[in-house]
């Protein structure tokens, strides 16, 4: 993988949005061409229009990422990367027609954004179905050597068969006999040479997956390694970097304190992060203003009970403030007075609350705690006191969630689904934390764009 902006990207995934942008260019241009021969036109110099053809391919290749182009499940099936690139070119020609107007001298004519469209689906389409086989194939995998044979090796070996795995193990050494759950693993006591066993298996990374590691780490094994140009890394940081999330199971204090993460560049990106969002949230509640007020008015029409829900949520360093949503449940949700999680088909959920769930209409109010600075459009989803006190008690860790802005949508939110378990709430967690560590304005990116997915195919809304 590479680290780009303090987010792991797979090698395969860069090679395929590189071919991407440039088919896409390839076949704004072709377009261009057809076009110009029908109607009798002179085709000139490829430099003159070039700004056209690098918007388009730019528009389609940012709708790829927003729809899921460049996911694990695009990469494993051609079926879902096809039905994903058709919404992908879409909505990126949609998002030309709209820049036509602003911008009209920086996109395609109308009947070349046509002939772009189409030939670009059967560019992406043909590549998917061509390259599918070297993408999934061992050409961009890393050849791992794990130390240890343990439970924690055990999870490593669980992670390379699952589909979409970056990396194939090539061998386990158990370095204490006791702890075996492995039982292809050779001993360490068997190899006379560890540094010259890695190069000769060609291995390109040493992952160290002890169950203890006082007074146990193989220190001048690891030396060696290291000094023969094989990257070594412990398991925290290799799980952190496959899984894009901080694992718990795993982590220690020291590991959080000494890795890096959490203070880089933070003021500038804080700056930037506060100016996009007051930017943003102002113009968002002036476009939806007039469906925020329909579907309130849908909502007292349908049950008893303001449209609007107000409720503390726990914020930045732990303080409490007031979030302001569309009211998506019976006003006697919690006629108890206890708080509760929402539930798979949930009962208390109203037919107008169902469904601006599955869309995140009921969110749009938040706009205005981001406005307020209360709030950021990315960060942790923002829990209840009540739970936040409890959650603390159960979860090492928690605390550091808030140690950043909650969001309306997040890192957690994108990757994980809705859940109202210990369990869940501990992946949540995960997700925040990595958030919180590697957080710059190009995740914050990332996480909007595939927000979009989340609002077009509604993954675990309740």
């Amino acid at each position: 993988m590479i680290r780009l902006f303090k987010h792991y990207i797979p090698y395969a995934v860069l090679f395929l949005a590189i071919i991407d942008f440039c088919l896409l260019v390839v076949a704004a241009e072709t377009a261009w061409v057809i076009r110009a021969n029908q109607i009798g036109m002179h085709v000139d110099y490829i430099g003159n229009r070039f700004g056209q053809l690098l918007t388009f391919a730019a528009s389609v290749h940012v709708a790829g990422m927003a729809v899921g182009v460049y996911g694990p499940d695009a990469l494993q099936s051609l079926r879902f990367a096809i039905a994903r690139l058709l919404v992908a070119v879409s909505l990126g020609v949609i998002f030309q027609s709209v820049m036509a107007f602003a911008f009209p001298g920086l996109t395609l004519w109308r009947s070349n954004s046509l002939y772009a469209m189409i030939l670009a689906f059967v560019f992406l389409a043909t590549s998917r179905a061509i390259l599918g086989s070297l993408i999934g194939g061992e050409s961009f995998k890393r050849r791992l050597l794990v130390l240890g044979a343990g439970r924690r090796a055990q999870r490593i070996k669980d992670l390379e068969a699952k589909p979409g795995s970056g990396f194939v193990v090539v061998g386990f050494i158990a370095m204490d006999e006791n702890k075996r759950v492995i039982p292809e693993a050779i001993n360490r006591s068997a190899i006379y040479n560890l540094s010259d066993f890695v190069v000769k298996l060609g291995t390109s990374e040493v992952v160290l997956a002890l169950e203890e590691r006082r007074n146990a780490l193989p220190l001048d094994d690891l030396l060696r390694i290291k000094t023969t140009g094989v990257h070594v890394n412990d398991i925290s940081t290799f799980l952190e970097r496959e899984t894009g999330r901080v694992d718990l199971d795993s982590v220690n204090p020291s590991w959080l304190i000494f890795s890096d993460g959490f203070s880089s560049g933070r003021r500038l990106s804080g700056i930037a992060k506060r100016l996009f969002d007051v930017a943003a949230s102002s113009l968002l509640l002036f476009l939806t203003a007039p469906i925020i007020f329909f579907f309130a008015l849908l909502i007292k029409l349908e049950s008893k009970g303001p449209a609007f829900y107000r409720q503390v949520r726990v914020g930045l360093f732990g303080q409490p403030y007031t979030v302001l949503k569309l009211r998506s449940m019976r006003a006697d949700a919690e006629a108890a007075g206890k708080a509760v999680w929402a539930e798979k088909n949930d009962p208390r959920i109203t037919k107008v609350g169902r469904f601006i769930r599955k869309v995140r209409i009921d969110e749009l109010p938040q706009t205005w705690n981001v406005l307020k600075g209360e709030m950021s459009f990315v960060g942790p989803r923002p829990e209840r006191p009540e739970f936040v006190a409890d959650l603390e008690q159960q979860l090492s860790y928690y605390a550091e969630r808030h140690m950043v802005k909650p969001g309306i949508t997040g890192w957690a939110q994108i990757n994980y689904p809705y859940g109202a378990s210990k369990a869940d709430a501990q992946h949540k967690l995960e997700y925040d934390l990595y958030y919180a560590k590697n957080y710059t304005p190009f995740l914050d990116l990332l996480i909007l764009l595939q927000t979009i997915r989340v609002v077009i195919w509604p993954e675990g809304a309740r």
